[in-house]
């Protein structure tokens, strides 16, 4: 693994799979939590790009593919790569896998704000 390679392993539990999150009916991993996963990881990378207890990432735009099942109690490993910074901006790309095989692939847009601001920001959106 390098510096600019981030890995994230989750087992497969009920909570994950589609029938549970309400993204279809199947007792499959549910493609929001590969997304969930994927994002994570690749967040925790932009942090230590960062190094700054100011400044966080945000999700700005994930594209991906789920182009293969997953059961129950599986493992499943997502993996972010950075591609590009371009000084806010971070460009991933992502991928997931089990043990058959590569489950998910994509891409993944993060930006740098200063934590403190950004939640005020947010928490202040609907006062009156």
């Amino acid at each position: 693994m390098t510096e600019n390679t981030l890995s994230k392993t989750i087992k497969v539990e009920e909570e994950n799979l589609a029938c549970s999150m309400g993204s279809g009916s199947l007792m499959v991993l549910a493609t929001p939590a590969v997304v969930a996963l994927m994002e994570n990881a690749a967040a925790e990378l932009a942090q230590k790009v960062l190094d700054n207890e100011e400044l966080t990432t945000v999700g700005t735009m994930i594209s991906i593919e789920h182009t293969s099942p997953t059961p129950v109690g599986a493992e499943v490993t997502a993996t972010a790569v950075l591609k590009e910074n371009d000084g806010r901006i971070f460009h991933f790309e992502v991928f997931a896998s089990d043990k058959k095989g590569e489950i998910a692939k994509g891409t993944h847009t993060r930006v740098s704000v200063k934590a403190v601001k950004f939640q005020n920001k947010a928490d202040s959106k609907f006062d009156d």
